[in-house]
C-alpha cells in the first residue's frame, strides 16, 4: 500500500510528539492530570554542640539522592563562615568562626520528591580492594568463612548476603563468635562486612541515609552496605541480608568519614526530623532542569503563560471548525471567525455570550438594511458599520448597567471588527441567497462558536499544552489528513436521503 506524503508527514508527527510527551510523563515526572498530586519531604539536620572557641565543623551533604529529586536546599547559619567542598568524594558543608562558646546549633533543610521511576546512580566501577593484612588472631576464621560463603553462593550479590547471614547465625568457631561480638550497632556489622568482603576481592561500601517517615523526630542516619557486581551498586540490610534499600530511603552520605565532625566543640549531635506535604505535581515541575522539561510555559514569566494558555487553545477551535465545516457540514460566516467569538465568550459566559452576540447582530443588521438607501461605498459603509456595532455595544452596556445586568458590561470584550463583517457579511448573504441561507449560517457560526468555547474552556485541554506544547503537532497532522477528505460530508447524507431512503410510497 502506497502512503502519501501527507501521511507520511502526519505520521512523523505524531510520533515526534508522542515521544516527547511519553519521555516527559515516564522520566521527567510531569504529569498528564492537572489536578495530580505528589508528596514532598522536608528534612531537616539539626546540628549541635558545645562550642571552645575557635571552631571548625564539617558536615556530609546528600549529592543527588538515588529516587529522588532534589527541589529546594538551605542553611540557617549564624556567625559562622561557611562554604561547600569534596572532600574524599563526599559532598561536605564547611563552617568556621574564630569564636563560639556555649551551646551552638546550625539547621540544614532540604526538600525532596520521589520519582515515579527512581534510576539508580550511576557510579562508574571504583576497583577491586586490596586484601586486607588480617590480625592474626582472625585471619584464619575469616579465610575460612569466606572459603564456606564461596561454596554457598553464585555471584556477588548471593556472597554478600550469606556472607551476612552467617555473622548473623550462631556459630561453633570462637573467632567467628568474636567477629560477631565486636560488632554489635548495624553501623559496625556494614563496617565488619566490608571489611570481610575486601578479602574476596569485592568492592562494598557503607552508606548512611534517612527512612522518611512523615512526623518522624530526633532521628538519626541509618547505615545500610551496598556491594559493587561491575555493574552497578546492590544495596543490603548489614544486619539482616535483606537486599534493597527499603521505600522511602534518603541516601544521605557514600563516602567513609563521619556525618559530623566538629573540631573544637564538645557534645557533637546530629539528629533529623522529616515532614511530609502534599503538592501539586506541576508545581513540582518548575524545579526541573533537564532540557526537554523546559520545553512549556513553566519557564516563563506568571503573565506571559497565562497569554499563552489561552493562544494555545486557539488551535483546537481551528480544528473543530475544520471538523465541522468539511465532515458535517456546518455552514458558518468566514473560517475562523466562530473561534475568536469564542475567545470573547470566555468573559461574558457562553449563555450571556450567546445572548449579547445574537442581540448585536441581529441589530446592526436591521441598521445596516437601512444604510442601503444611502448608496455608500463598500469602505466607508463597513467603516459605518464599525461605528454603529460600538455606539450600540455602549448603549447596551449602559442599558444593562441600569437594570443590573452586569453580565452586559462584558459586552466590549467583543471583538468589533469581527462583529462589524459578521453584520456585513449576513446582509449580503441575506441579499445574494435570501434569508433562509443568512439565517442558517448565522445560526451555524454561533453553535460553532458554543462549541468552541466548550472546547477551548477545557481544563484538561489547558493543563496539556501548557505543559506539552509539542501536542500541538498531532493537531497539525490531523489537520492534514482533514485536509485530503474528499468524501460526503455528514449533512449531504440527508441532503440526498431520497437516494438511500427507501420509498414509504413503494
Amino acid at each position: 500500500m502506497k502512503i502519501s506524503p501527507v501521511g507520511a508527514l502526519a505520521f512523523l508527527l505524531c510520533a515526534v510528539a508522542l515521544g516527547v510527551m511519553y519521555y516527559k510523563v515516564t522520566r521527567l515526572g510531569l504529569p498528564l492530570e492537572p489536578d495530580a498530586r505528589s508528596s514532598v519531604w522536608t528534612i531537616e539536620a539539626r546540628a549541635s554542640f558545645r562550642g571552645e572557641g575557635r571552631v571548625k565543623l564539617q558536615m556530609a551533604l546528600p549529592e543527588k539522592p538515588p529516587g529522588f529529586d532534589v527541589l529546594d536546599e538551605d542553611f540557617v547559619v549564624r556567625n559562622f563562615g561557611m562554604a561547600e567542598d569534596r572532600i574524599d568524594g563526599q559532598r561536605t558543608l564547611l563552617l568556621s568562626t574564630r569564636s563560639a562558646f556555649g551551646p551552638q546549633a546550625l539547621y540544614y533543610r532540604l526538600t525532596v520528591n520521589p520519582r515515579e521511576t527512581p534510576r539508580e546512580r550511576a557510579d562508574a566501577f571504583p576497583g577491586y580492594p586490596a586484601v586486607p593484612d588480617y590480625p592474626e588472631l582472625y585471619a584464619p576464621a575469616i579465610q575460612s568463612l569466606l572459603q564456606d560463603v564461596r561454596t554457598h553462593s553464585a555471584d556477588i550479590a548471593s556472597f554478600a548476603r550469606q556472607l551476612i547471614l552467617e555473622l548473623r547465625q550462631n556459630s561453633s568457631d570462637p573467632a567467628v563468635k568474636l567477629l560477631r561480638e565486636e560488632a554489635r550497632t548495624p553501623a559496625a556489622r556494614a563496617q565488619q562486612v566490608a571489611y570481610i568482603l575486601a578479602g574476596a576481592r569485592i568492592p562494598a561500601r557503607v552508606v548512611y541515609g534517612l527512612v522518611l517517615r512523615h512526623g518522624l523526630l530526633n532521628a538519626r542516619l541509618e547505615p545500610w552496605l551496598e556491594v559493587h557486581n561491575e555493574q552497578q551498586w546492590i544495596p543490603f540490610n548489614p544486619v539482616t541480608g535483606e537486599q534493597g534499600r527499603p521505600e522511602n530511603f534518603l541516601t544521605w552520605q557514600t563516602h567513609p568519614g563521619r556525618t559530623l565532625s566538629v573540631d573544637g566543640g564538645s557534645d557533637v549531635d546530629l539528629r533529623f526530623s522529616v515532614r511530609r506535604t502534599e503538592s501539586r505535581t506541576v508545581e513540582l515541575a518548575r524545579d526541573l532542569h533537564q532540557p526537554l522539561a523546559q520545553v512549556s510555559l513553566l519557564g516563563l514569566p506568571l503573565h506571559v503563560q497565562n497569554t499563552y494558555t489561552i493562544l494555545l487553545m486557539v488551535p483546537f477551535g481551528a480544528l473543530l471548525v475544520v471538523l465541522l465545516r468539511n465532515v458535517v457540514g456546518i455552514r458558518t460566516f468566514g473560517t475562523f471567525m466562530p473561534v475568536l467569538i469564542s475567545l470573547a465568550f470566555r468573559e461574558t459566559e457562553l449563555l450571556w455570550g450567546c445572548v449579547l452576540f445574537s442581540s448585536v447582530v441581529a441589530i446592526g443588521l436591521a441598521l445596516r438594511f437601512g444604510l442601503e438607501y444611502l448608496k455608500l461605498l463598500l469602505v466607508p459603509r463597513l467603516a459605518a458599520v464599525l461605528i454603529m456595532v460600538i455606539i450600540l455595544m455602549l448603549l447596551l452596556s449602559i442599558a444593562s448597567h441600569r437594570l443590573g445586568f452586569e453580565r452586559g458590561l462584558s459586552i466590549a470584550l467583543f471583538p468589533m471588527v469581527i462583529l462589524a463583517m459578521t453584520i456585513e457579511r449576513m446582509s449580503i448573504v441575506w441579499e445574494e441567497h435570501g434569508s433562509r441561507d443568512a439565517i442558517t449560517q448565522g445560526l451555524g457560526s454561533l453553535a460553532v462558536a458554543a462549541l468552541a468555547f466548550i472546547v477551548m474552556s477545557n481544563a484538561w485541554l489547558q493543563h496539556l499544552v501548557s505543559l506539552f506544547p509539542e501536542s500541538l503537532l498531532v493537531l497539525l497532522a490531523v489537520t492534514l489528513l482533514l485536509g485530503r477528505y474528499t468524501g460526503y460530508r455528514l449533512s449531504e447524507y440527508w441532503r440526498f436521503r431520497s437516494v438511500w431512503l427507501p420509498d414509504k410510497k413503494a
